[in-house]
């Protein structure tokens, strides 16, 4: 019988000889100057790890679509790191789209993360759905495509198989990459990489990993994306001070590095960090899975 300790110990030895792990890291459009500052500080501590890229949320109206636009634009030409777009298609006409992915591959953008988006008020069925937007990317040119999965299956899925369909229907029209929504029970992701493999969908799965810094934030987060918040977690910051941030950030760095290092040992290679704007934790992670700046 193999004690916790010897459990530990082996997670931690088969986590020391972990090769060729990549990292990506998503960052979103800053409202003011504060959060500006924190923003490229971030982006400039995290750079050194060499991701595969840095991605950046899109925002349904103009003035924040310019933001994102500004930011990618940025960390591809200033910082050096790839960048990728997010575009949503529930709020924009297809011309319309097809001219922002020629403008982002007349920049050296490559890959661009492509959803359906949120529905406003009132609209109970859009036009397009992320499977329509991959195609009209591929039709504009050879873009990587990256696109949303569901463990826990989409808050609006009637069901897990229609869930799973809709993310073959994406693979089908070109995607090449899935990244999930953020979990906390790796079983989740797991059984969903076996179900998506049993279904024939032969794209990467690139786990989302949320650090908690905000455990109120992280409730409202799971609230209207179907996240399940197991008990454990729920008991690991009861009786927290609000102002206690220290010892958040601890349990945060622990819940996620755990995390982790069931996955990697589970053979996935590729994590994608929510990082929301800071790079403490997600750097921190990387660290011990072996991601190190080159000098």
């Amino acid at each position: 019988m193999v004690s916790l300790a010897q459990g530990v110990d082996s997670l931690n030895q088969s986590l020391s000889e972990l090769r060729d792990i990549e990292v990506s890291f998503e960052f979103f459009p800053p409202s003011n100057e504060k959060m500006e500052n924190m923003l490229w500080k971030s982006v400039e501590r995290l750079a050194p790890l060499q991701p595969n890229y840095m991605s950046v949320t899109y925002g349904a109206n103009s003035g924040e679509r310019d933001k994102t636009h500004n930011v990618v634009k940025r960390i591809q030409n200033d910082i050096g790191i790839p960048a990728v777009p997010h575009l949503t298609c529930v709020d924009a006409q297809p011309d319309e789209l097809r001219q922002i992915a020629k403008e982002y591959w007349a920049n050296g953008i490559r890959r661009i993360v492509a959803l359906r988006g949120d529905l406003p008020p009132g609209m109970d069925k859009p036009d397009m759905y992320a499977s329509d937007l991959v195609t009209l990317l591929k039709d504009v040119a050879d873009f990587d495509i990256s696109v949303a999965a569901y463990p826990e299956k989409h808050p609006e899925a009637p069901n897990d198989q229609f869930d799973l369909l809709n993310l073959k229907r994406k693979a089908e029209a070109g995607a090449n990459e899935a990244i999930t929504q953020f979990f906390f029970d790796t079983t989740h992701y797991l059984r969903f990489r076996d179900r998506a493999a049993a279904a024939g969908i032969d794209i990467d799965i690139v786990p989302g990993i949320l650090p908690v810094t905000n455990y109120q934030t992280l409730v409202k987060f799971a609230g209207f994306t179907n996240v399940h918040v197991p008990n454990w977690l729920h008991k690991m910051y009861d009786g927290l001070d609000d102002s206690d941030q220290t010892t958040r950030n601890l349990l945060a760095a622990n819940i996620a590095m755990d995390q982790v290092k069931v996955l990697a040992r589970e053979g996935v290679k590729h994590f994608h960090f929510y990082t929301l704007n800071r790079s403490e934790l997600s750097y921190a992670i990387c660290h011990m899975l072996g991601a190190r700046p080159s000098n």
